[in-house]
């Protein structure tokens, strides 16, 4: 399901509102709420938010993208992060993000990738003994081989992530 733009006046994001008691200390939670419903938050939805919860829309919009995990852009349709954390990191997570990188034609944390793929860094999976990992449409991908490059990109082709760039 490809996530819609909402409208001005969307009535289930009043709902979520709603359910916290429009208390501003709910705030992140209504936000992340409301992004479940369009798939991220678009600039209708931060209004809705701040209008219903009284709140300053630069308030709303200062928490919206502050954090990481909230998306002010339409997802694509495919994503991939890719752990840079410490022991993803040592054992070439930054060399396998290069790869995919080269291979899917975009650029690391761009959320809006190509349209159809995009590739994120995170700090830590939390499979820190079967280094490097990724993450591909939510499919953990463990122990990433970096030398050969053959066989890093034999993996990824396993995990659909198409060619489109030459190397």
């Amino acid at each position: 399901m490809t996530p819609s733009a909402p409208s001005s006046t969307d009535p289930r994001i009043t709902l979520v509102i709603r359910r916290h008691g429009a208390r501003a200390d709910a705030l992140i939670e209504v936000l992340h709420q409301v992004q479940e419903l369009h798939g991220y938050l678009a600039p209708e939805s931060l209004r809705d938010v701040a209008t219903g919860m009284r709140l300053p829309l630069s308030r709303v919009h200062g928490v919206a993208s502050f954090y990481h995990l909230f998306r002010l852009e339409p997802p694509t349709a495919h994503r991939c992060a890719v752990c840079l954390g410490t022991a993803c990191y040592v054992k070439g997570g930054a060399q396998v993000a290069a790869r995919i990188e080269q291979r899917l034609g975009v650029s690391l944390d761009d959320p809006a990738g190509d349209g159809v793929w995009a590739l994120q860094h995170v700090s830590c999976l939390g499979a820190c003994g079967q280094a490097p990992v990724l993450v591909v449409d939510g499919e953990l991908m463990t122990r990433l081989p970096v030398d050969p490059p053959e066989a890093l990109d034999a993996r990824l082709e396993t995990a659909g992530l198409p060619q489109r760039t030459t190397t």
